[in-house]
């Protein structure tokens, strides 16, 4: 089952599932209200209006506000390389636990809303697969934690990368560099969900900068932390509400060699941030050469399954000043 919430003047818009170029109404729920009460396939199925065409570009985020929105760093590559770039060890500790994240989740960006700011801020995009839970109860247990992932998306974690550095100094995390992120419109049920195993999404994560293709990335192999183990720590002293998202991080993969990889133009699996690029760059050349976003640059993220299809649809921003 694809659910997608399309706009209808209010911040939580209508349900809808989803079956090729048509959707059907899902009668009496929002998307809150299916996870809530813990729906089954079947139960939402129950309560489906008449076909209607479906508008990718009236879409929202799947759950356009939620309860909790926590973000990891479960692809190491990208964790080495930002101290690599900046001469610092990688210390061991962040090879057996998770880095993570509490984002702002009040109300989250539409697949195709624009990407605001000043250009100044060092504007990024941030390639990720997202979850969302049912309720998991606290006490860090995985299995309890994969029984409780309900369905999965993409995510576009607009990151604001000359803000992050002073807020980090201060030592007390992401607030003003960490504005609203943006979700892919369909949200796909974990059983349904091409390439998902082990707690996984197997795939290639598609990353396109102003029409050209800037990562192609492999999503599983060298996802380091899978989702379980995620959604439990995050759970190790609180209860996770239904309705929370879990965001993998930056996808990121080494290169053939084991280095640090390169651009899609050179051969290699690119990037899902520009950040990334320009830490390869500084490994390489001393100083970072590709900018931040600018007003009129457009980014597009996108999976496909093995026959071509188009899995979740597709984060399509422009940025605007």
């Amino acid at each position: 089952m694809r659910l997608a919430t399309l706009r209808d003047g209010t911040p939580d818009g209508r349900l809808v599932a989803v079956e090729g170029a048509a959707c059907r109404p899902v009668e009496g729920w929002r998307m809150q209200d299916a996870l809530d009460a813990d729906a089954t396939a079947e139960e939402i199925e129950a309560r489906l209006g008449q076909p209607e065409p479906f508008d990718m570009g009236a879409a929202l985020a799947p759950l356009p506000r939620a309860f909790q929105f926590l973000d990891g760093s479960a692809y190491l590559n990208h964790v080495e390389l930002v101290r690599q770039a900046r001469g610092a060890e990688m210390p061991a500790r962040l090879r057996t636990e998770p880095l993570m994240y509490q984002g702002a989740s009040d109300g989250f960006l539409g697949p195709t809303d624009p990407i605001t700011g000043d250009p100044d801020w060092g504007i990024d995009f941030e390639g990720e697969i997202a979850v969302i839970t049912g309720f998991v109860p606290r006490g860090g247990d995985p299995a309890r934690a994969a029984a409780a992932i309900r369905y999965v998306m993409l995510c576009n974690d607009i990151s604001l990368r000359g803000l992050i550095s002073d807020e980090l100094a201060k030592g007390f995390g992401f607030v003003q560099s960490k504005p609203a992120s943006a979700f892919s419109p369909l949200a796909v049920a974990v059983a349904d969900c091409p390439g998902w195993r082990d707690g996984r999404l197997h795939g290639v994560l598609k990353v396109d900068l102003n029409g050209a293709p800037f990562g192609r990335l492999e999503t599983g192999p060298e996802m380091s932390f899978d989702f379980p183990t995620l959604i439990a720590h995050a759970a190790k002293t609180r209860d996770l509400s239904a309705g929370t998202i879990i965001g993998s991080g930056t996808v990121s993969n080494r290169g053939a060699d084991g280095g640090p990889g390169a651009p899609v133009d050179a051969g290699g699996a690119g990037y899902a941030c520009i950040a990334e690029q320009r830490m390869v760059e500084t490994i390489l050349h001393g100083h970072p050469r590709t900018p931040f976003l600018r007003p009129g640059d457009r980014v597009r993220i996108w999976m496909e399954d093995g026959e071509g299809r188009d899995i979740f649809g597709a984060i399509d921003q422009e940025v605007r000043a």
